[in-house]
């Protein structure tokens, strides 16, 4: 598809370079049947995207499985420098992949322009670890020597959501083939355009093996044609819980590995003896707002003492009532469009829910006409008892719960009773206040006096429903999670009765 022009929200022009077909095999690939992507900021159709086939995908799978042999006989020092040039490719194109990603997912320029940033950076940073893939050794009695060694699963299937689709295409790919695997990359029916993009580079670029990386388009069909696979050897999947479930189901019918991170409702814990203007703009970035509370590690769930409640609480007020909400390729835009109209109206009714329950809204809590077309909700506030609906389901939206609290151990139980335990975040001046209640929160990331900040070598997942099945991301941890262990018991004596 050529460039083309659309015009934004406040009347800027801006081209865009549509990919509109799948990768599979080294080759770009239409389909017979389509799906249409639409810019959130206005409801403008950007491309007719086509739906994988079950031919399809199984051209995908084989093409991933002959190519993950051919990329292993390249030395390791061979596929990092590939890696290396690809991200450069990556960072020549930043504008292109920018100006599609902010018309496609309806996030701000200047945030999504950093997401780009840290994707080309993973397949550099995943492409270091290569030589970093390592064993055991093991104690045994005897002459015989026992190890472990670590290979790739062949294919990886990845299902990706909709908040951060170029970051997340090139850290699905990048932790993939550093593993040693092929991949097949399924991005969200709502923002396929960055990763069609990204396919069609791969093929322009010629760096990698034909049918190391594959792109295919489609929805929860062509995801479950894509799982259910029995050349797949493990799924890699980010979303939300409902999603995470029939993942799993249908990868149970080969008993296919799962690797989850799922949804959150995280906890934002304040003590009294904190300085409230920290903890109020650490509650407002820790919202998320500026993806319109599009993330799973958001804090949305305040629980403030009683002690500086309303002091806190008002300033949280002020500071959402200060978001820029608009165009999203304005650079001086905070705030910009939920991703698609299906989940603009899913966090609308959320909205009419707490309000029905008898929460008590302070701020926000209605659609802004940007454009006739477009899905702009206000940042949104509710005081809400802890077992209302927002206050224990994941909304993923700009809205934010606040509940206040004076017992120590009724707020660890408040702040522990949900289905979720991504993340969690605590803020006070005391260390052992902190580390106290850090050991308490059950979820797999917390943080003190801030919240956000995954160092790339860290490991990130959570507990319960949001996930952490199959072991972490990020990091190494990423790596092992996307190979298996083989342990080998060498026998150095031909006596097989030692």
């Amino acid at each position: 598809m050529p460039n083309r022009t659309i015009i934004s929200t406040s009347g800027l022009e801006v081209t865009v370079d549509i990919e509109d077909c799948m990768l599979i095999n080294g080759d770009l690939v239409d389909a017979s049947d389509h799906f249409t992507t639409e810019n959130p900021a206005t409801g403008e159709i950007l491309a007719e995207v086509p739906i994988a086939t079950e031919e399809h995908v199984d051209d995908a799978v084989r093409a991933a499985e002959r190519a993950c042999d051919r990329w292993q006989e390249i030395s390791m020092a061979d596929r990092r420098q590939k890696m290396e040039q690809f991200a450069d490719l990556l960072r020549d194109r930043t504008d292109d992949i920018l100006s599609l990603e902010v018309a496609n997912n309806g996030s701000t320029v200047s945030k999504l322009r950093s997401d780009i940033k840290r994707g080309a950076h993973k397949f550099e940073y995943f492409g270091g670890l290569i030589t970093e893939i390592k064993g055991d050794t093991n104690p045994v009695d005897g002459p015989q020597i026992s190890f472990t060694k670590r290979e790739p699963y062949g294919v990886v299937a990845r299902t990706l959501p909709f908040n951060h689709p170029a970051m997340f295409t090139c850290d699905g790919i990048a932790a993939a083939i550093a593993a040693g695997n092929g991949i097949i990359l399924k991005p969200s029916e709502y923002t396929p355009l960055s990763a069609l993009y990204t396919g069609r580079l791969i093929v322009e670029s010629d760096i990698f093996p034909e049918g190391l990386i594959n792109v295919i388009t489609g929805g929860s069909e062509v995801g479950k044609k894509l799982v259910e696979h029995p050349g797949v050897g493990i799924v890699s999947h980010t979303g939300g819980v409902p999603s995470g479930k029939k993942v799993m189901a249908s990868a149970a019918k080969n008993i296919t590995s799962v690797s989850m991170e799922l949804g959150g409702k995280n906890p934002f814990i304040v003590f009294p003896d904190v300085a409230v203007e920290k903890a109020a703009k650490g509650a407002v970035g820790g919202m998320s707002l500026t993806w319109q509370g599009q993330s799973c590690q958001s804090g949305s769930r305040l629980l403030a003492h009683s002690e500086i409640y309303e002091d806190l609480v008002d300033r949280v007020v002020q500071g959402f009532s200060e978001m820029e909400t608009g165009d999203p390729f304005d650079e001086n835009a905070s705030m910009g469009a939920l991703v698609s109209k299906p989940h603009f109206e899913r966090v609308m009714d959320y909205i009419e829910t707490a309000k029905e329950e008898g929460a008590n809204l302070l701020t926000g809590g209605e659609p802004i006409e940007e454009t006739e077309g477009g899905y702009f909700i206000q940042p949104t506030i509710f005081e809400v008892e802890p077992d209302m609906t927002i206050a224990q389901e994941e909304i993923f939206g700009p809205v934010l719960s606040v509940i206040k609290w004076s017992d120590y151990d009724r707020m660890i139980e408040i702040a522990n009773g949900v289905k979720y335990g991504l993340t969690g975040s605590v803020w006070t001046e005391d260390f052992s206040t902190a580390f106290r209640t850090a050991d308490e929160i059950d979820a797999g990331i917390v943080w003190v006096n801030m919240h956000f900040g995954n160092p790339i070598n860290a490991p990130a997942g959570g507990f319960k429903q949001s996930g952490g099945i199959g072991g972490k991301n990020h990091g190494i941890y990423e790596l092992h999670n996307l190979t298996r262990e083989k342990h080998i018991l060498l026998n150095p004596d031909r006596d097989p009765s030692i």
